[in-house]
Formats: C-alpha cells, structure tokens, sequence
C-alpha cells in the first residue's frame, strides 16, 4: 500500500493556506498548527480542529514585525514598549499588544489584544514571507494530547494526508514565553 503522508513542499503549504486549510508547520519548541488569519473559515477550521473555545484569542506569528501593523494598534506602544518588543524580535518570546479595532473577532476573543511574534525561526520565516503575511499559530494537538514535536506525532494526531512542513523544531523545550508589551508583566512562562 502507497503512503499517504503528505510531507508539502512551500509551495504546495502555500496554496493549501490560500484554499483556506489548516497546515502544520516546525516553530521553535512544538509543532504549530496555522492558517490565513483573515479567513473566518480557516480559523473556525482550526478551532474546530483543535477544540478549542474562540474566546480564548490566538497568536499570530509572522517574519517582520511589518506583517503585524494590519493586526495590532502600533499607536498604542510607548517608547518603552516598543524597546522592550524591538530588544527581543525576530525571537521565540510572544506579546500581547492592543489590536486594532478592525482586527476580526477570531483572532482575538474575548480581548481587546492580541498575541503576536516576530520568529527568528527559519521555517516559519519562510513560510510567512512565502504567503505574504503572518499565520495563525497554535500547538499541533488534539485537547489533551501533548503538542507534536515532529511531523510523525502530527500524523499520528491529525492523519497522515494532513499537510505538514516536515523539517526539525528549533529544539526549544517550552512553547513561547508570553508577555503584556505595554507593562512587560509575564502572561506564561516559556
């Protein structure tokens, strides 16, 4: 019997991302699982996917801090948070920061932020320029499952036609630190 694994190249992800799908791709600790932020649709797939509540928010990750201005309110930084984010990006460490009031529901929830990182990561660097802006990016797991760590867990997870960037995690132990950008409070530890 043939294998059905699907090991996509970038540009396969990409046209998956535009078709709307969930793709699994390598960030710094975990596998993630990520889609078009602007697409409903797409988000709802992944929620659904992950079985996770809306209001909880999501991240976006991107590879400059450029693909974020369309998400988050860069009017609402002060000098001293923008040092504090600037001294850590491209980086594994996440902040919160005050979104726009155009930035959809779906990525938020039940915030008036949202949760943002520019990766110093080389895949998902490419993959964020490939498709011009920043994913959606959440652990690859099913509720109560540990997160995938490589593409054979998110098979294992998810099914092996699941579209996957079959390459290493960076080798970080804890998913990203999470912050508040404009206090510096920690949210999670990484």
């Amino acid at each position: 019997m043939m294998n059905k694994a699907r090991s996509m190249d970038l540009k396969s992800l990409i046209e998956a991302l535009r078709q709307q799908q969930v793709i699994a791709y390598p960030t710094e600790a975990v596998f993630g699982l990520g889609c078009d932020p602007g697409s409903e649709s797409a988000v709802q797939a992944l929620l659904a996917l992950k079985q996770r509540p809306w209001q909880k928010g999501l991240i976006l990750v991107a590879a400059d801090y450029a693909q974020l201005t369309d998400y988050i309110d860069d009017d609402a930084l002060d000098d001293a948070a923008r040092a504090r984010i600037f001294a850590s990006w491209p980086g594994p460490l996440t902040w919160v920061i005050p979104a726009l009031p155009t930035t959809p529901r779906w990525l938020t929830g039940q915030y008036p932020s949202l949760a943002v990182r520019v990766s110093a990561f080389e895949p998902v660097r490419r993959l964020c320029l490939a498709f011009g802006k920043p994913l959606v990016s959440t652990s690859a797991n099913l509720t109560g499952q540990p997160p995938a760590r490589s593409a054979d867990e998110v098979r294992k997870q998810l099914g092996a036609a699941f579209p996957v960037l079959d390459e290493a995690v960076e080798g970080r132990l804890n998913p990203s630190e999470i912050r508040d950008a404009l206090s510096g409070g920690l949210i999670r530890q990484g």
